[in-house]
């Protein structure tokens, strides 16, 4: 043969599928019963015939990624954790309505394939995936030449749940009066790490320097983030009447809790009750940035929210507390215009 072939223009579609054959082991740990096909076709099926009780079922869709975390990955050459996030990204954001994930797909970018390094990836998806209890059926590889620098890669996610119609939770009983319930956060997830790169690097701080009393910066910045979704499904299998749950990402408290008010009540948190964790402590440390940007950006040791009726902390405490999950009173719902505000912040 002669010419110029496809691998000259950078692509390796050996590497490719070498990938596919490393990853099929693994991928397949993920699956549950309901998964009738394996890797190599074109889509992948989910049978749902098991929810034929369900009156009115809903699909629920959503998709993140890891934004610039991945930079600290890539510079750390740690990449399972980061296959964490991406599925707990996803998960975490469709859980908050109710809905049970059943599959998920992943999309990896990079300009070379490095097997080894892009395999280290799915291990994390994966896990992530038996973590929340939902089935890796598929995803999508691109070899892009030009489009990324030596070693740099992205990764998106997308996840499929289904819930009841009538058991939508929307927040839409929320009141005056109801509580706020907090669950500790395992550190910064997977939110704001622009701002925390640019704090550290203008302390000539880099992956592997040490922080006191805490480890090092990549122990700090490359903890996976929590799935929450084991837990939640159990807190409503156990008939916990939940009204609102809030998924604490991108926006911290101030642009999340509000997508579950409605238009007439408001929260008031007491940053007092946070849980205290050893990430978010040791970071505090290291910056005099303002505290309404620390928590209009970061979860601040807050992962997942619950909002109930008072009468119901105990029953929730309880369902959750064979996962490992402490339950911590951290704000109220009062009379307003759907807006946070946070003690010791801005009150």
């Amino acid at each position: 043969m002669s010419g110029t072939s496809y691998s000259d223009s950078g692509v390796n579609i050996n590497a490719g599928n070498e990938f596919v054959e490393q990853i099929k082991p693994i991928v397949k740990t993920t699956f549950d019963a309901y998964v009738p096909s394996g890797l190599g076709g074109f889509a992948a099926f989910y049978d749902i015939a098991r929810f034929k009780a369900m009156s009115e079922p809903m699909l629920v869709s959503s998709t993140d990624g890891v934004g610039t975390k991945l930079k600290v990955a890539i510079e750390a050459g740690v990449y399972n954790s980061v296959g964490i996030d991406l599925v707990a990204m996803s998960v975490n954001d469709l859980v908050v309505c109710g809905a049970r994930p059943l599959v998920f797909l992943d999309y990896f970018a990079t300009g070379r394939l490095d097997v080894s390094a892009a395999v280290e990836v799915l291990r994390g998806v994966a896990e992530g995936c038996r973590q929340a209890g939902t089935s890796l059926v598929g995803g999508e590889t691109a070899e892009m030449p030009g489009m990324y620098a030596k070693g740099d890669f992205d990764l998106a996610g997308f996840a499929v749940g289904i819930v009841d119609k009538p058991n939508i939770i929307d927040g839409k009983n929320i009141k005056a009066d109801d509580i706020v319930v907090g669950l500790a956060s395992s550190g910064f997830h997977s939110n704001g790490y622009s701002l925390l790169r640019k704090i550290l690097a203008d302390r000539l701080m880099s992956v592997n320097d040490l922080i006191p009393t805490y480890g090092t910066v990549q122990e700090l910045l490359l903890t996976p983030t929590k799935i929450y979704v084991k837990a939640v499904l159990a807190a409503l299998e156990a008939g916990v009447k939940i009204k609102g749950m809030v998924h604490i990402t991108g926006g911290g408290f101030y642009d999340n809790i509000p997508r579950v008010l409605p238009k007439d009540v408001d929260v008031v948190l007491d940053n007092s009750a946070f849980p205290q964790v050893p990430a978010i402590e040791a970071f505090r440390t290291l910056t005099d940035t303002d505290e309404h940007e620390l928590y209009r950006t970061f979860n601040m040791g807050v992962g997942y929210v619950f909002i109930i009726d008072e009468s119901e902390f105990g029953k929730l405490s309880i369902a959750l507390a064979p996962f490992g999950e402490l339950t911590y009173k951290i704000g109220k719902v009062v009379s307003g215009k759907r807006e946070v505000h946070i003690k010791g912040v801005d009150l």
